[in-house]
């Protein structure tokens, strides 16, 4: 049997409390505990197997409670998991976990852990979130997402109620970061079996998190109010948590203004003049999540694309300055590369997008163009399709104006943010608007989504991009592997990249406990409270 250690510094990691809201010294708590938070579109599920957004995230970290959760700046403190172990090959990581309870009552136990996992990796969920696991590089993940084992063979066992474990398949450095993930989080199987896909349902769900599901009107708002079960009830001072559905930012900032939510995104361009005008509301913050448009290189997408000189001379034509300078004007940066610049120990590589001027990037398109036999004279048509957004809107607009000089002669397609994403999933689309978020803080979160079998909605593929990152996960300092991915994804060009993202938003100065300094934008409704005005 592996011997089993537990450090000193990890000893003191996790004794411990989990970060609490508690007032600062002279703060005086608002008789109401209540927070509101805008949505930009409808939550698709709050099952934590079938969500795919950002968004939905946020409504789960609240409904449920993983093994680990984030302290302010995201460093892992514990969830669920009370302490852990890990063995001296370091594939054996053992939980211990504590009195934890579901919303009916009912003790969280290490066999709901097993059955969640077990059911993300199962075909017939058909979680789009599958291949996370396999990322956690959890024993036989990948044979069972393929079908070819069982999902009980899942390297996941309870060894009593209060006592997780979990075998991998090879050392994984990240792997404690992947557990304040959603897809992680327990589900409660009788629950499931009785109600079916309904389980979802107000008054079906139950959870194991601070907060329960009071109502959820699609597309409108989820409503959550505080439950008296969660572990650690009596640090939760919110009592009622609404999440609203507001698909044009303007009139959600309107509504901002109006008392009516307390956290909003700030539209595009409006960040200077909200930062003069509510120095104490307006903030701008490094978030760890890339735009890009996708070129979509499968069997569906246009035959132009298949053509890395076509590719490469797109992307070249996209002035990025211009989009970060003049129509979002919040602090993002132009994107040179995938991983966002802010990602805990990312090296980029000095690429063409990094060096060449904007005319340089001009001429050089033009010639690649040439050289694969478009232009003026003989126009490359294709379409972009975004989700329904302003600045999206905008973003289009302009790359339709970036690439018309070239011969490119461009239809814009909007579409709400269902269809898009239904669309991504099964390729159909020429050009599509896309962001993906990090995961957890570090490199692969990105590199990992272009892997042959990762997320991957464009369906590109490379095998030596492929080894490298296998290669990574072993490596002592992976930094170096990284950066080679990185910069065949700058040969290659599977996508255009840009601009990496900042927070940017108003935040109601009567609300504390928002984490701020966390790349990820990882916020835990149990952590904020409200203070007198």
């Amino acid at each position: 049997m592996t011997k089993l250690f537990l450090s000193t510094a990890l000893v003191a990691a996790l004794a411990l409390p989990a970060l609490a809201a508690h007032p600062a010294e002279g703060e005086k708590l608002a008789a109401t505990q209540s927070y509101s938070f805008w949505l930009l579109d409808a939550i698709k599920s709050v099952d934590p197997a079938k969500n795919t957004d950002v968004e939905g995230s946020d409504v789960l970290r609240s409904l449920f409670e993983g093994l680990m959760n984030e302290d302010a700046k995201g460093a892992m403190i514990p969830g669920v998991a009370e302490s852990y172990t890990v063995s001296d090959d370091k594939l054996t990581y053992t939980f211990k976990l504590r009195d934890a309870k579901w919303s009916d009552g009912t003790p969280v136990v290490a066999g709901d852990f097993v059955y969640a996992w077990q059911r993300v990796v199962n075909p017939e969920t058909a979680s789009e979130y599958a291949w996370f696991i396999e990322l956690m590089n959890v024993a036989n993940a990948t044979p069972i997402v393929k079908g070819e084992k069982k999902p009980e063979e899942l390297g996941i066992t309870a060894l009593d109620d209060k006592t997780l474990q979990v075998v991998l398949t090879t050392p994984t450095p990240y792997f404690i970061k992947t557990l304040s993930h959603a897809t992680t989080y327990p589900v409660p199987r009788k629950v499931i079996a009785q109600y079916g896909d309904d389980w979802t349902q107000p008054g079906k769900l139950v959870g194991n998190g601070a907060f329960t599901l009071v109502s959820h009107n699609l597309g409108v708002e989820i409503v959550m109010k505080k439950s008296p079960t969660y572990w650690d009830a009596d640090n939760v001072l919110l009592q009622d948590l609404r999440g609203v559905t507001v698909n044009d930012n303007n009139v959600a900032l309107t509504r901002y203004m109006a008392g009516e939510l307390d956290r909003v995104q700030i539209p595009s361009g409006q960040y200077p003049r909200l930062k003069q005008q509510y120095p104490d509301q307006a903030v701008s913050l490094p978030y760890a999540c890339s735009y890009a448009y996708i070129y979509n290189l499968s069997e569906k997408g246009p035959a132009a694309l298949k053509d890395q000189r076509v590719r490469e001379a797109l992307s070249l034509a996209i002035n990025r300055q211009v989009i970060v300078d003049n129509i979002l004007q919040g602090g993002q940066r132009p994107a040179t590369t995938w991983t966002h610049w802010a990602i805990e120990g990312f090296d980029a590589p000095k690429t063409e997008l990094a060096t060449m001027a904007q005319p340089e990037m001009t001429a050089r398109a033009k010639e690649l163009l040439k050289e694969a036999g478009y232009g003026p004279d003989k126009p490359l048509k294709l379409s972009i399709q975004y989700n329904t957004d302003d600045a999206h809107k905008k973003i289009a607009v302009a790359v339709q104006q970036f690439w018309r000089p070239l011969g490119i002669e461009v239809t814009l397609n909007n579409v709400e943010w269902k269809v898009h994403t239904d669309r991504l999933q099964n390729q159909d689309f020429d050009i599509a608007r896309y962001a993906w978020c990090g995961d957890y803080n570090e490199p692969s979160t990105f590199l990992d989504w272009f892997r042959t079998d990762g997320y991957n909605s464009g369906k590109w593929s490379n095998a030596d991009f492929d080894r490298l990152l296998n290669e990574a996960k072993t490596a002592p300092d992976p930094a170096p592997l990284y950066k080679q991915a990185e910069e065949i994804l700058a040969r290659e060009v599977p996508s255009a990249f840009i601009y990496h993202y900042a927070k940017v938003d108003m935040i109601n100065p009567t609300v504390k406990g928002i984490a701020t300094e966390n790349v990820l934008n990882t916020w835990f409704a149990k952590d904020i409270y409200r203070i007198e005005k």
